[in-house]
């Protein structure tokens, strides 16, 4: 059984801009990504898997489990965790940014509020932020390339963009990833949210958090500038975040009745251009 094979049936049916954006890597380290983006689907599934939170922090421990060997069962049996464990120790990487990861994901088993924006950003950066450091590691032998500063804005731009595009998703499984202080200041209440109701108040939110991720993509672009080159492959799909936040300006964004779903061929066009421009 050819386990990378399998994770990368995985990342291209459950993941496909990941998936093409890893056929600009070198070809020898495309099997590693695509072992640790079939990881972060298995992680990132797990709220819709399970019927409680309780299960699914039983399948979460599992994972972190796994990361220090203490995990029961066949581990070599379950073809993306051998994946993983083989990509973990073919380029050094670090289990810790692993493990913060997976712990960061058992907030998305419950429905508390997302307490502030900086909550949201730090929620971001152990999870987006870490999964393109990670594949930066990859590309760069397991070496430092310099990019930790670039990874943590871009992760936080990718993850803002794709909580707002996922935001009639969240609402109605009465999730809200929206941070509580910036509801507070614009006057948006949870009613209206869980009701798919688009106020002028939530549209501002929105507005505000479009503003924070080009914040975090000028900064991530500047600092991937200083960075190793052979890192940038990972950073592709980063440069989906520009278009479609420029989807959500239009005057007649509604975020409960507009699918923010640009076309494929335009997705791939995308990354095609930030692969030949070499940043997002």
């Amino acid at each position: 059984m050819d386990v990378f094979a399998l994770c990368a049936d995985e990342v291209r049916a459950h993941d496909r801009d990941r998936f093409l954006a890893d056929l600009f890597a070198p070809e020898a380290k495309r099997r590693y990504l695509f072992a640790l983006h079939a990881f972060n689907l298995e992680v990132v599934r797990v709220r819709e898997l399970v019927s409680d939170p309780m299960p699914g922090e039983i399948r979460l421990q599992w994972w972190r489990d796994v990361l220090t060997g203490d995990a029961r069962g066949d581990v070599a049996g379950h073809p993306v965790a051998a994946a993983l464990l083989e990509t973990i120790g073919l380029n050094d990487l670090p289990r810790a940014a692993f493990d913060n990861l997976v712990a960061a994901h058992i907030f998305d088993l419950y429905n508390d509020p997302m307490p502030s924006l900086t909550d949201l950003e730090g929620y971001a950066g152990e999870t987006a932020s870490a999964l393109i450091q990670l594949a930066a590691l990859v590309l760069a032998g397991g070496r430092d390339p310099g990019t930790a500063d670039a990874a943590g804005h871009a992760g936080v731009a990718q993850a803002l963009a794709g909580l707002m595009r996922a935001l009639p998703y969240h609402a109605r499984r009465q999730q809200l990833f929206l941070p509580a202080d910036m509801m507070e200041r614009h006057g948006v209440q949870r009613a209206d949210v869980f009701a798919g109701r688009t106020t002028p108040e939530l549209l501002r939110l929105l507005a505000d958090l479009r503003a924070t991720a080009r914040r975090h993509l000028e900064a991530g672009r500047k600092a991937l500038a200083a960075a190793d080159p052979v890192a940038r492959p990972a950073f592709l799909p980063v440069a989906l975040v520009e278009p479609v936040l420029r989807l959500m300006d239009r005057s007649d964004y509604n975020p409960f009745t507009m699918a923010i779903d640009p076309p494929q061929w335009k997705r791939q066009w995308w990354l095609w251009r930030a692969a030949r421009k070499g940043t997002f």
